[in-house]
């Protein structure tokens, strides 16, 4: 996350209602929901784990067991079912 003064980009009569409420902390400002991307998708990491989890489900179904798959992919054996239970 990034600060930016707020002098720099807000009008003053806007700097001075803020600090009618706040003055000199930290503020906030969430983005507008329909610009507000999910976990992993700019990083990849939600695709990485997509891919990870696809894996594990084709290994389960050739019949490598739980256990076995937890160890592989370093998980406890409760995440794997829920991993290959899931649709």
């Amino acid at each position: 996350m990034t600060y930016i003064k707020a002098t720099s980009v807000l009008p003053e009569e806007l700097v001075k209602e803020i600090q009618k409420y706040i003055q000199g902390e930290t503020i906030y400002i969430p983005k507008p929901g329909k610009t507000y991307k999910q976990w992993g998708t700019v990083s990849g990491e939600r695709r990485r784990i997509d891919e990870r989890n696809n894996s594990l489900k084709e290994a389960f179904k050739s019949g490598i067991s739980m256990s076995q798959l937890a160890k592989e992919y370093y998980l406890s054996i409760e995440t794997v079912k829920k991993i290959v239970y899931t649709k």
